[in-house]
Formats: C-alpha cells, sequence, structure tokens
C-alpha cells in the first residue's frame, strides 16, 4: 500500500545549529548587541525566521525590519559553512525510495534555502515535495502544507507520517490525523506533544515503517 512520509528539514535530515547561530550572531553584532550562545539561539529556533530573529532580537531596542534583512542575507551566503546531514539520512533516505514511498520535505525554513541545502548534501532527488515557510501554506504547526500532499496522493490520513524533532512538526501532524514519528537526535522538544513513535537514530525509521 502507498504511504507518504513527510520530513523536517533543521533538526531532522540536517544539523544547521552552527550556521543559524553565526547568522543571528552576526545580525547582533552589526546592531551593537552582545552574541548569544548556542544553546540560547537553538532554543529559539522552530517556527520560522521571523519568529527567530524576533526571538533574538527580545532583548533589545532594535528596527525589526533591519535585523530580518541583515540575518536572511548574512544565513542566505553561509547556508553550508557548517550544516551537514544527520549520520544515517543519506542512506535512510535511499532506503525509504527503495520502498517505493513518496518522500516530503514539509519546513519552516523558505524554499530556495532549503532547496539549495538539500541539493548541495545530495539528497534532493529522494524527495517528490519540498515545501517551504514562504510558499502558499501557513508555516508548522498548522497542518495545510500536510494534508495538501495527503490529498494530492489520494491517501488516507492513516498512511502518512510526520516526521520531526519539534513541537511544531509533531502538532502538524496531529492536526492532519498522520501517525508522528519524533527524531530524538534532533534540537527540538515536544512540549505538549505525544508522538506515535520515537526514534534515536534515522536508520529506525525503515524499520518502523516496514510494520505497517
Amino acid at each position: 500500500m502507498a504511504k507518504l512520509l513527510v520530513f523536517d528539514l533543521d533538526g531532522t535530515l540536517i544539523d544547521s545549529r552552527q550556521d543559524l547561530a553565526a547568522a543571528v550572531n552576526f545580525m547582533r553584532q552589526s546592531m551593537g548587541l552582545e552574541p548569544l550562545d548556542r544553546a540560547r539561539v537553538v532554543s529559539m529556533i522552530g517556527n520560522g525566521v521571523n519568529s527567530l530573529v524576533r526571538r533574538a532580537v527580545a532583548d533589545a531596542d532594535v528596527d525589526f525590519e533591519t535585523a530580518l534583512k541583515r540575518m536572511k542575507r548574512f544565513y542566505a551566503d553561509n547556508l553550508l559553512a557548517s550544516t551537514v546531514l544527520y549520520p544515517g539520512v543519506e542512506e535512510g533516505l535511499n532506503v525509504l525510495k527503495n520502498m517505493s514511498l513518496k518522500l516530503a520535505v514539509v519546513t519552516n525554513k523558505p524554499a530556495a534555502a532549503t532547496l539549495k541545502i538539500l541539493e548541495a548534501l545530495g539528497v534532493a532527488k529522494y524527495f517528490s515535495d519540498i515545501i517551504g515557510g514562504d510558499g502558499e501554506y501557513p508555516l508548522k504547526p498548522a497542518p495545510d502544507a500536510l494534508i495538501a500532499l495527503q490529498k494530492k496522493y489520494n491517501l488516507s490520513a492513516s498512511d502518512c507520517w510526520m516526521i520531526g524533532d519539534h513541537y511544531t512538526d509533531l502538532e502538524a501532524g496531529r492536526h492532519a490525523g498522520f501517525r508522528r514519528i519524533q527524531v530524538t537526535y534532533g534540537f527540538g522538544e515536544a512540549r505538549e506533544e505525544t508522538p506515535d513513535y520515537t526514534v534515536d537514530s534515522f536508520s529506525e525509521i525503515a524499520d518502523l515503517i516496514r510494520g505497517f
């Protein structure tokens, strides 16, 4: 039976913590602010770039639009300075693709940056759909992009899976009626969400899906 697997990007497929923190701190320093430690920046990630920047300058009286432009410009030029796939991602995607599953990415990161990263890391080819946060659908945790993919492939919600590290992914999956897998190796947090399954490594996903 056909199945759809929808993946988050940051914290699920890629470890982008260092590059995101560098972009935030470039922006802060360019506006005369002290840098933030990486753990604090990471705790602000998950609801799109606008929310990240708002959180990153919440302690200062600065112009938000200027801060946003500076952060986005620096990040666009340094997407892949330190960003890498998590261990087992490329091999795991190859296994899943060979299982004749539909694979998609739904992320709150802008689409152009998402595609550039996935192409540079050699895994864009595995996905039939790559949906960024600046397109026609609202950001996760809204389920709209997930539901659109379900309808596109004419699948029941029980044959669709949302895979991510953060509560925004899990909440989107819950609202869409998808099964939900949280990857515990990422940098997100489930908060009040209760995933159907958790995995400690990407390679576990294929074994889990085979059981359905």
